[in-house]
């Protein structure tokens, strides 16, 4: 990703591969499909899009915000995307077809991240609200109470079992209980003049 366009490169060669995949404004995060077939992008444009892997074509309309997009991410069998953004929402949608599926997932500020659980069932959202939050992937309702913290959620993801939620914000990582919304366990704890701690990923064992 260069400003507003995202690029497919050889991994072996580092020659581009397509064409560029242009935004009207800068591209804040592009994921691959599980089958790697197609790329989804977000960008500050208030737009996520779809493109071929192999031309770097776009498929279908644009997902269209009244904010910037800022994370978005294929669910495990390639069929659907969720993406999270300023509005304050997270939303799911049919990646045939772009349209949205289920009601939009609302916070009380903007969402930083959303992921799917491994089964494809849920998602889990991570918001400025200073809460992490698992809702029901088809209808777009909560499931469990929110997970509360004291700073803003910067990113949040399902361990590969969908059992437990690891969380980051500021200076913290924790463990939740993806069922109950209960905190297992504080994994990172910086001072307060430590560096934020963004991207959360479980282990597979």
């Amino acid at each position: 990703v260069a400003g507003n366009i995202a690029r497919i490169w050889d991994a072996e060669t580092g020659k581009a591969i397509g064409v560029p995949m242009k935004h009207d404004a800068s591209v804040n995060s592009c994921s691959f499909s599980p089958d790697g077939t197609r790329i989804v992008t977000v960008s500050r444009d208030k737009t996520a899009r779809i493109w071929d892997a192999e031309t770097g074509k776009a498929l279908d309309a644009p997902m269209m915000y009244g904010r910037k997009v800022n994370a978005a991410i294929f669910s495990p069998d390639s069929k659907r995307i969720v993406t999270a953004s300023d509005d304050n929402t997270a939303r799911v949608w049919d990646a045939g077809t772009g349209e949205a599926v289920g009601a939009p997932m609302m916070h009380d500020g903007e969402v930083n991240s959303a992921s799917f659980s491994f089964d494809g069932k849920r998602v889990v959202t991570a918001s400025s609200d200073e809460t992490a939050r698992v809702w029901d992937a088809g209808t777009g309702k909560p499931v469990g109470v929110p997970m509360r913290h004291d700073r803003d959620v910067t990113s949040a993801s399902f361990s590969p079992n969908d059992k437990y939620v690891v969380t980051a914000t500021f200076n913290t990582a924790r463990i939740w209980d993806a069922e109950t919304g209960q905190s297992t366990k504080i994994l990172i704890q910086h001072g307060n003049g430590a560096p934020c701690v963004s991207i959360v990923v479980a282990s597979p064992d």
